[in-house]
């Protein structure tokens, strides 16, 4: 009996810590299910994180990214293009254009704001 009690036990706590696992998947921002089709990409606000030239890579903490319905965040982008990382340091203040391609998030623009 009570070997059932502590599998019983055991269960309802896997169950329960899986819980707040479940909810905070549910969170996390699903860019494959919004139609962006429609949408026409325009210049968003941001601030240069910190940028990997060898991949191709930006972190931009942005504001609303209108377009997209996607609200201010910090997040990583790929540059369309690797030049475009080369005039761009952290820190500074920028503005730029991202589309979503297949489901990636793809940098097409950054103008520095002086």
């Amino acid at each position: 009996m009570k070997n059932n009690q502590t599998k019983i036990a055991t269960l309802l706590l896997t169950i329960g810590a899986a819980l707040p696992l479940s909810s905070f998947s549910q969170a996390v921002m699903d860019h494959s299910k919004m139609n962006m089709s429609q949408m026409t990409p325009s210049l968003t606000d941001g601030e240069v994180k910190k940028i990997d030239l060898e991949t191709g890579k930006v972190t931009i903490k942005h504001g609303e990214i209108k377009h997209m319905d996607m609200p201010g965040m910090t997040m990583v982008f790929t540059a369309k293009d690797k030049s475009l990382l080369t005039s761009i340091k952290p820190g500074e203040k920028i503005k730029f254009m991202v589309i979503n391609e297949g489901g990636k998030m793809i940098v097409t623009d950054i103008q520095l704001v002086q």
